[in-house]
């Protein structure tokens, strides 16, 4: 049955102007740079974080690898990508903007950025992109590197064009892998590869330099090559650093190992068994004299390149005794020919120059390019004041801290969270880190606290905060409180979770938690571990519950305790008050915010079932695997399902799509947009206060957001103007300000973080009023707080009916599926507001 394009009405804007959204993403780990938080049960643990990028003595699997120039790893999306507008960064975009704009040779860099000009062979946007955060970093804040790292930038400028481009290209991939000179592709760029080569591996004397390596809190000893020494390579040369078979054997793609393991005589099914039975043969036989020697390897270039250890009379290496792995080394780098890798000393220097300039810890190919790409564009942005603060770092040894705060975090998050449940061994780790970091923690609070009081001197504000070492320590002390539970260790726990509260610079999206959990330790475990003070056991018991009620009392009081918690938090001191006895005249009534249960709805339709011939290893199924798919079709999870649409002509159609016709046919109007009409309205609404002038949020003209939207620090920095604004929302305002911003933008279709210029005004009108005041107001402040957090989980179908004047959110779900953590979240978010929420379960009915 063929798929055809359904027309639904224009009143609906659905599948006529829009793609269907996105299937709904797995739940991910958070980022370094991410504050998401949620409601906490008592029994459940905090937040996963994954790991930051950094220099990783990795041996990379060639066959996985492989040599093409696009096999780069993308991570998320750092700030700076995430406020940028979106434009097109693969190949061909790239190789578009550079072949359609042949530029004259004389350009310099802000020539070429200004005309939109590069010539291939002679300039190029990933060079003028490195070059260009470099340039910055050093006009700006050169305070940060001494002299031997001056030293090093200063010969990257004496490079040739030809070899910044090797070495920009070689830093955008795995750049601790080793890289086969012959194999690289960059023939259309490099006219001589071997010289750019010999470039990078030329050795450059260092002056002496004063800085000394320091062991930063949580760290045994301080990580190799932070320091520059007396000279330096920006790339390392195979023949001079692998020495390793496991090294070696990563430069060979599968066939060629197969030829190398036929040779020894070993056998294996993949690269790994292949690999592990030449380390067994290394370490049992003895050095022998190997054969199969190529045409271009004579007596002369033999003798030339015998190791030092190489006995001639022998033909035997010495050294290792009986141990083969530098016959197999010697084979391999014969055939692989020269490798490269960036040296890490000047890598990690760079990596640190674009951690400056990206004000992010998380940057990739796309960081690089994407902000030339952005102001080659032609889009018109809004118009704010830009402001890029030259003290994001006050000294070099703040930016070091920083760095070795960020390894310290990864240690942390590898323990409990990149490697399953941690066992004690793991837990006893954490602690001890947690111990050597809490009084430097403390320290830098303090001064932290000081450099805020004069926050209007300095221009600084929340948003910076983040690039301190406080905030890195303030999550490993919030990793810390976790061990501590884990330990029944719960008066120390209590001890650091009120003093995580007392502080209110770092990590404001978290304080819902520490409130939840501070309360579970009072309400269970403090009376058992503090002074009874003569009271008996029952009186110590209620005298803690008073204080776990007042803990929940100061979190509803506290602003920077975002509105997810508050409902776990109600609940929490309604028990406690029961518990208590309570005069009812005297309890908190939370009626006003009860949740109402969602309304179940099922909806019957037409399902097509179709047979799915190829298997997922590529294995044509048998009539036996047909027919047990066929009797499990209707329960398998996962997977886009097709229906029949019962309002056009029985096309072919999603399940929303289905389940939106059923809607209609009751009255309704709608559309299938998930997050897209909550975040286009926000962006409306708030679309003043999203410009408005924030010190350091805006160090771009080619931004759609402000580069705090997307953390903690948006909601505090703008308390009175997002207040103002909603007390204006929720006073009926909304058309109002809703039509004021498209006629002022809509011409223009200014690029503004969230808004879909596509959808028609009058249902914008229609819908804001459809929503009560107060509930629109409410959804508002939740994207306030967590703009991040919170674009998931959002209904699948958004209704209005201009008549009842009444809006609904609609989840769909078909047989089998669950509602996820974020959708739960939504919906009590929806419901509390006083906003009607279904669930609408598709069944498939027989025909």
């Amino acid at each position: 049955m063929l798929g055809q394009r359904i027309p639904h009405p224009r009143s609906t804007n659905f599948a006529e102007e829009y793609q269907l959204p996105p299937a709904k993403r797995l739940k991910r780990l958070d980022n370094i740079n991410d504050s998401s938080s949620r409601p906490l049960s008592d029994s459940e643990n905090y937040d996963a974080s994954p790991r930051p990028p950094s220099w990783r003595n990795e041996v990379a699997d060639s066959e996985a690898e492989s040599d093409d120039e696009d096999s780069i790893p993308h991570a998320s999306q750092t700030e700076l990508e995430s406020a940028l507008p979106l434009v097109k960064t693969d190949k061909e975009a790239i190789a578009e903007y550079e072949a359609t704009r042949a530029a004259d040779d004389s350009l310099d860099l802000h020539g070429r950025l200004g005309q939109r000009k590069w010539v291939q062979g002679k300039s190029s946007i990933y060079v003028d992109a490195f070059n260009l955060a470099l340039e910055t970093v050093l006009d700006e804040e050169s305070h940060l590197f001494d002299e031997a790292e001056t030293a090093v930038f200063q010969r990257w400028r004496d490079l040739s064009y030809e070899g910044q481009y090797l070495y920009v290209r070689l830093f955008l991939r795995k750049t601790a892998a080793w890289h086969r000179v012959n194999r690289l592709k960059y023939y259309s760029d490099i006219a001589d590869l071997n010289a750019a080569v010999g470039e990078l591996l030329r050795p450059c004397p260092l002056p002496e330099t004063t800085a000394t390596a320091r062991i930063a809190p949580g760290e045994s000893e301080p990580p190799k090559d932070t320091i520059l020494s007396d000279s330096f390579t920006l790339a390392d040369s195979s023949e001079d650093h692998i020495e390793s078979l496991e090294e070696a054997s990563s430069l060979l793609m599968l066939e060629e190992l197969k030829t190398l393991a036929k040779e020894a005589k070993v056998q294996g099914k993949n690269k790994v068994e292949l690999l592990e039975a030449l380390k067994k043969t290394s370490q049992k036989q003895g050095g022998l004299g190997w054969s199969g020697l190529k045409r271009s390897d004579t007596e002369d270039s033999m003798k030339s390149e015998q190791p030092a250890d190489y006995d001639e009379e022998t033909n035997l290496w010495n050294g290792a005794g009986t141990n083969r792995d530098s016959h197999f080394v010697r084979k391999i780098l014969s055939n692989t020919g020269t490798c490269i890798r960036l040296s890490s000393a000047a890598f990690k220097l760079f990596e640190r120059v674009h951690l400056v300039f990206y004000r992010s810890t998380e940057w990739t190919e796309k960081s690089l390019t994407t902000i030339i790409l952005a102001r080659i564009s032609r889009r018109n942005f809004p118009d704010y004041i830009v402001s890029r603060s030259t003290n994001i770092f006050r000294s070099r040894s703040l930016l070091l801290e920083f760095e070795a705060s960020i390894r310290t975090q990864f240690a942390v998050d590898n323990v409990l969270e990149f490697n399953g449940t941690a066992n004690q061994d793991g837990l006893h780790k954490v602690k001890e880190i947690f111990e050597e970091v809490y009084p430097r923690w403390l320290t830098i609070l303090a001064e932290e606290q000081d450099k805020e009081d004069r926050v209007y001197e300095s221009g600084e504000g929340a948003y910076l905060r983040r690039f301190s070492p406080a905030w890195v320590y303030t999550r490993i002390v919030h990793k810390g409180t976790y061990v501590l539970g884990r330990f029944k260790e719960h008066k120390r726990e209590h001890q650091v979770l009120t003093e995580l509260l007392s502080q209110h610079l770092f990590h404001a999206a978290r304080r819902g938690a520490w409130y939840q959990r501070k309360a579970l330790l009072e309400e269970h475990y403090m009376w058992a571990l503090t002074p009874h003070e003569d009271r008996s056991d029952g009186q110590q018991q209620k005298h803690w519950k008073r204080i776990a009620l007042c803990t929940c009392e100061d979190g509803l009081q506290d602003r920077d305790c975002h509105l997810i918690y508050h409902h776990d938090l109600q609940k929490r001191i309604g028990k406690l008050e029961r518990q208590l006895k309570v005069a009812k005249r005297h309890q908190h009534d939370f009626g006003h915010v009860r949740l109402a249960k969602p309304i179940e709805r099922s909806v019957e339709g037409t399902r097509v079932e179709r047979e799915r011939t190829p298997s997922r290893n590529g294995r044509r199924r048998s009539s036996t695997d047909v027919a047990a798919t066929s009797t499990t079709n209707n329960t398998r999870r996962g997977g886009k399902t097709v229906w029949l649409d019962p309002l056009e002509s029985h096309g072919e159609c999603s399940v929303e799509a289905m389940c939106l016709s059923h809607y209609r046919s009751l009255g309704w109007k709608g559309y299938h947009s998930e997050g897209g009409i909550i975040r286009t309205l926000f962006g409306y609404l708030f679309y003043d206060v999203l410009f408005t002038y924030i010190p350091n949020v805006f160090q771009t003209p080619f931004q759609t957001c402000p580069l705090d939207l997307h953390t903690d620090a948006f909601y505090p920095s703008r308390f009175s103007e997002i207040h103002q604004r909603l007390n204006e929302v929720s006073n009926g305002h909304g058309a109002e300000i809703l039509t004021r911003v498209y006629a002022q933008q809509k011409a223009k279709q200014t690029c503004v973080v969230g808004i879909d210029w596509g959808f028609e005004m009058d249902d914008l009108v229609e819908i804001v009023g459809c929503f009560k005041g107060e509930a629109l107001s409410t959804i508002c402040k939740v994207m306030a707080q967590e703009y991040q957090q919170r674009g998931g989980g959002i209904p699948d179908l958004f209704l209005w009916d201009p008549e009842g004047g009444e809006v609904m959110f609609v989840e769909v779900k078909s047989e089998n599926d669950r509602l996820s953590d974020t959708q739960r979240l939504w919906i009590d978010v929806l419901t509390g507001a006083g906003v009607r929420v279904e669930l609408c379960n598709a069944v498939a009915k027989a025909v």
